[in-house]
């Protein structure tokens, strides 16, 4: 098939690479003409693994191309796909501007019959809203037929959930839409059906239920943690505990210091919106976003609480992105410690393996922030080390190597890497979290005898 794709961000990157190297000719288009340019010379203005590779791979088979030519590729297109960034307004709600847009602009260009996916998250109604718009600007009457089809990817891995989804929604009312959208995603649905087809306003729903729920279980835990913490319990035993029950299984109960990244706290808010504009306040969705909130300052409290006054310490920091195998700092805990510490008075020296350029970026040069190419780097001299994202880099550390690095022997844990009993016996003090504090007693083999704090 032909497929335009509006927004060259993260999600329309992914999608327009993996149907082009399905064997679909695509353009991607985008309002940046410097992304544009680095796109069609194979340069990916963001780090997602295996994503730079397809679209290098593409270009060389001429399936791919990037424009700031709307109006063509809309012309070419039999599908057309609107991924463009629905980013939070001012009260929290989804700011829809560019998705009205990219509707705007399909309907001035229809020539002849195609079919608009919606791809972005957006609210209930907003799928009908576009076929509206979309027919509005309509310069001769043209059949056109409209879908939703939410994307489940997840940053780091977001290449292998397209081609491999473990299921694929799409929203659809009548007409041929179902029929061309089964056939675009037959290459990824070839060992099982993982098509559920739904309503539009169903499928719409879905995409922000699902983000809710993974919040909702990650808030859960952290909320498990610091009652943990309080009453002497190790979250990482309850966590198994609790894992190991079918009903609730292992994935997104890991406590830690909070969740962020583009969606989770930009679909909480819009959802939260959602449902108030409709008469009903969603209490469940507002305590996940305060308990998100208020575990992103459990790492300063633990630093504060043991230091007391912060005005003179050097931090060091591992990890700037919300999460591993991305440079997405949107939203990261690492910006709420960050930002603590400087009103605190205190210095950062962080290391992050790909997201200090973007540090810089958001930033830029400052006499208490130092960006270290490595982690011992960044170690040397500090009064503490933070662990604040869980990248394998940090998970098997020279221990002996950073005691001598660091003034203190202290380690603030905020994804639970390392065992207590183990870190007391070699000599640290280690904080963690909803797990005791532990310290050495004396230097033992015996990691069994350390003391909660």
């Amino acid at each position: 098939m032909r497929i335009t794709v509006f927004g060259c961000g993260y999600v329309g990157l992914v999608t327009a690479a993996c149907l082009a190297e399905a064997g679909n000719q695509v353009i991607g288009v985008d309002v940046d003409q410097d992304r544009v340019a680095c796109l069609n010379n194979g340069l990916v203005p963001l780090y997602e693994p295996g994503l730079e590779e397809l679209i290098r791979g593409a270009l060389a088979a001429q399936r791919i191309f990037f424009t700031n030519d709307a109006a063509a590729a809309v012309i070419q297109a039999d599908v057309v796909f609107i991924a463009v960034g629905t980013p939070p307004a001012a009260d929290g709600s989804a700011d829809l501007t560019a998705v009205c847009e990219a509707a705007a602009t399909i309907g001035r260009n229809m020539t002849r019959p195609l079919m608009v996916v919606v791809k972005s998250t957006v609210p209930v109604g907003t799928t009908e809203r576009v076929r509206a718009i979309v027919g509005r600007h309509l310069n001769r009457p043209l059949a056109f037929d409209v879908a939703f089809n939410p994307e489940f990817l997840k940053e780091g891995s977001a290449v292998e959930d397209f081609k491999k989804p473990d299921r694929i929604v799409i929203g659809v009312a009548g007409g041929d839409a179902e029929k061309t959208l089964r056939l675009l995603y037959a290459p990824f649905n070839r060992n099982r059906n993982k098509l559920l087809v739904m309503d539009i306003a169903s499928a719409e729903l879905t995409k922000y239920a699902a983000n809710a729920m993974l919040a909702t279980r990650i808030s859960f835990m952290n909320e498990m943690a610091n009652i943990a913490e309080r009453t002497g319990a190790d979250i990482e035993q309850v966590r198994l505990g609790i894992g190991s029950d079918p009903r609730i299984g292992y994935s997104f109960i890991y406590p830690g210091a909070g969740f962020g990244g583009s969606c989770f706290p930009k679909d909480l808010g819009a959802l939260k919106a959602m449902a108030e504009g409709h008469g009903y306040r969603p209490l469940m969705i507002e305590a996940v976003q305060e308990i998100n909130e208020r575990q992103k300052q459990r790492l300063y409290e633990q630093l504060a609480a043991h230091f007391g006054c912060l005005a003179d310490k050097t931090i060091a920091l591992w990890g700037l992105a919300y999460k591993p195998n991305t440079t997405d700092m949107r939203q990261a805990p690492s910006r709420a410690l960050l930002e603590s510490l400087w009103a605190a008075g205190a210095t950062v020296r962080a290391h992050d393996p790909k997201a200090t350029d973007e540090a810089h970026r958001l930033y830029g040069t400052r006499s208490d922030l130092e960006l270290c190419d490595d982690p011992y780097h960044a170690a040397q001299g500090a009064d503490a080390l933070v662990i604040v994202t869980e990248w394998k880099c940090y998970w098997s550390p020279d221990l002996a190597r950073l005691r001598e690095l660091l003034k203190h022997p202290v380690i603030f844990d905020g994804r639970n890497l390392y065992d207590p009993a183990t870190m007391a016996a070699q000599g640290w003090e280690y904080h963690s979290i909803g797990r005791p504090s532990a310290r050495i007693i004396h230097h033992s083999l015996d990691v069994r005898r350390f003391q909660a704090l």
